[in-house]
């Protein structure tokens, strides 16, 4: 599939209504457990990540692109709030302990998780070229969603309640915005360019990057309309970052690492399909 049609599929079917994945996730999910519910660590924990690509700015606007979020009273936003409350089901599910690995993006959890959906490693040592150029993706997107972010100021879903989410309830929770979606963003992008290296895993690759947004509701952090609104500016971003140069030149090394990487054979420990 070319990065056009990757970027065609992504805007036009984004928004489409009925029952998401996530949806059939909660319907089917057990009671949440008694015991304390697991959390991911402290984001103080987390390495901020090398600088990005586009230093001088995308020339993007993300408020632009993806437009306002749905007020709370509106069909929609009663649907991001259904959704909310009844994915806290998912606590203590397998679903949630991808969650929190999901909401790592130093690279270690979510290049295995990738790496297991493209069938070849991805990791500082098996493929410096690419595990850098995603790293540094991550810089160039917070130029990109934290500005929308402050125009829309939109509360995240367990500001003002005391349900259980699969992050420790820090500062940020109330500061930052929920829409759009940082982690939406991110991991539609690292699919956009991963499925290019590898692109015989193409529809694999991409499932795994909508459902590494998707963690971010089960996670109970942001809701489903901030995690598409990411994906919007994700291809957006690939498309951005097709146009420079050094971008390029990378992007050019990972596809012959990938390729390197693939007589290794496939990861170890990946779950079974």
């Amino acid at each position: 599939m070319t990065r056009k049609a990757l970027l065609v599929a992504t805007l036009g079917g984004a928004l489409l209504m009925g029952c998401s994945p996530v949806q059939d996730l909660w319907s089917k999910a057990s009671p949440p457990k008694t015991a304390p519910y697991a959390v991911s660590p402290s984001t103080a924990s987390w390495t901020t990540p090398p600088a990005g690509y586009l230093k001088t700015g995308m020339n993007l606007d993300g408020a632009l692109i993806v437009g306002p979020p749905p007020t709370p009273d509106s069909p929609r936003g009663k649907a991001d709030q259904a959704t909310f409350d009844a994915t806290r089901k998912l606590v203590g599910t397998p679903a949630w302990d991808k969650a929190i690995a999901d909401a790592d993006l130093s690279g270690k959890h979510g290049f295995k998780s990738f790496s297991c959906a493209a069938g070849v490693t991805i990791g500082p040592e098996a493929t410096p070229t690419l595990a850098n150029l995603l790293l540094r993706m991550t810089d160039d997107a917070a130029t990109l969603y934290q500005p929308a972010k402050a125009v829309f100021q939109r509360p995240r879903p367990p500001v003002g309640n005391t349900k259980p989410i699969c992050v420790p309830r820090e500062k940020w929770i109330e500061t930052d915005g929920s829409y759009p979606s940082g982690h939406g963003l991110i991991g539609w992008s690292w699919a956009l360019v991963i499925s290019e290296v590898a692109p015989e895993h193409a529809s694999a690759v991409l499932a795994r990057g909508r459902a590494f947004g998707d963690s971010r509701v089960i996670c109970g952090v942001h809701y489903q309309s901030d995690i598409e609104a990411g994906r919007y500016l994700g291809s957006a971003m690939v498309s951005r970052l097709h146009q420079d140069p050094a971008f390029l030149a990378d992007l050019d090394k990972a596809k012959a690492e990938v390729a390197a990487s693939r007589t290794n054979g496939a990861p170890k420990d990946c779950p079974a399909s």
